[in-house]
């Protein structure tokens, strides 16, 4: 970087940098005016044929992409028995997945149609362990609920919602400051509270768990700098948010999941209390509670392979900056 005699950037530094901002700040926009125009393009189709048409585009163009070659890799590691085409048709039902859930949400409202007063009657939703919902919505006590990028999780809080359960949801707005504004306007809708994650966000989370409140938490993705742990049997970084809460606030912890089902159904399940691995002192071991969370997924992940974020990099592993030697 060109500095002055000072050390600090100098004139030319500056204006490269905020024409750099500014362009970025133009993509961001362009971007976000695309997204837009092609969900308002979708809304005005029946939802059943805007889903269709949206996996059907996936398919084809998120082949083209260079994420594409990044979740090729990474199920060819997960899956080494699978054959090069198999590896293709997981990768392309993927794309297919990502983009029925983008136009998902411009039809929620009309797609989920579960009654929490007839929940036998059976519509495109289907909720297994609705006794469990309605059983911690009546515990005065906290709890934390966690769930992976798997089938449309945005339902998870809906379907809670519905049957009582209040949750503040734990979320990572997207980079394109356009598309966050969309999406948090969405889902404040139909998703009660909401916590974008951020610096600070962990106290915001305890002091909701110390009034005994409970919170919903996504998992499945690489943190820089946290637990060393594995997730198909390879390295990775994960976030100990959850096993540290936990730890802290001795609050019960259950895995929930949404499946995607033929014929834009969906399947919400909410499964058995978590028994957390613990230290000899009794306490929450962080470590040994965030690898069991990566196996949970994991299983979740081997049934339905397809409907995961693949392309996502989640085995990076981030490297620890090295301590300076004092002279």
């Amino acid at each position: 970087m060109a500095q002055t005699k000072s050390g600090r950037p100098s004139a030319g530094r500056k204006l490269a940098l905020k024409t750099g901002q500014r362009l970025e700040k133009t993509r961001h926009w362009l971007i976000g005016q695309a997204a837009r125009a092609a969900l308002v393009t979708l809304r005005r189709l029946p939802a059943d044929k805007a889903l269709a048409f949206a996996d059907r585009t996936a398919r084809r163009v998120g082949p083209l992409t260079g994420r594409h070659r990044v979740a090729v890799e990474n199920l060819r590691l997960a899956y080494p028995e699978k054959s090069k085409p198999e590896i293709e048709e997981i990768a392309r039902g993927m794309w297919g997945h990502m983009a029925r859930l983008a136009a998902e949400y411009i039809f929620l409202d009309e797609l989920f149609d579960f009654d929490a007063n007839q929940p036998e009657k059976r519509g495109r939703i289907e909720v297994e362990g609705a006794e469990t919902f309605l059983r911690i919505a009546a515990e005065q006590r906290p709890h934390i609920i966690f769930t992976a990028h798997l089938g449309n999780f945005e339902m998870l809080p809906v379907a809670a919602a519905s049957l009582g359960l209040d949750v503040t949801a734990l979320f990572r707005a997207p980079n394109n400051p356009y598309i966050a504004d969309y999406v948090f306007s969405t889902r404040r809708v139909t998703m009660g509270d909401l916590l974008a994650s951020r610096a600070g966000v962990s106290f915001a989370l305890s002091r909701i768990l110390d009034e005994g409140g409970n919170i919903g938490v996504l998992v499945d993705q690489r943190f820089r700098g946290g637990e060393e742990t594995t997730f198909f049997g390879r390295r990775c970084q994960t976030n100990p948010l959850l096993a540290k809460l936990a730890k802290y606030h001795e609050c019960d912890v259950y895995p929930a999941r949404c499946i995607r089902l033929p014929g834009n159904r969906y399947r919400l399940q909410i499964e058995d209390r978590l028994d957390l691995p613990r230290t000899e002192s009794g306490t929450v071991d962080v470590n040994a509670t965030s690898q069991l969370l990566n196996d949970v997924v994991e299983r979740w992940v081997r049934e339905y392979p397809e409907q995961w974020m693949w392309f996502h990099k989640r085995w990076a592993i981030a490297k620890r900056p090295r301590r300076r030697k004092l002279s």
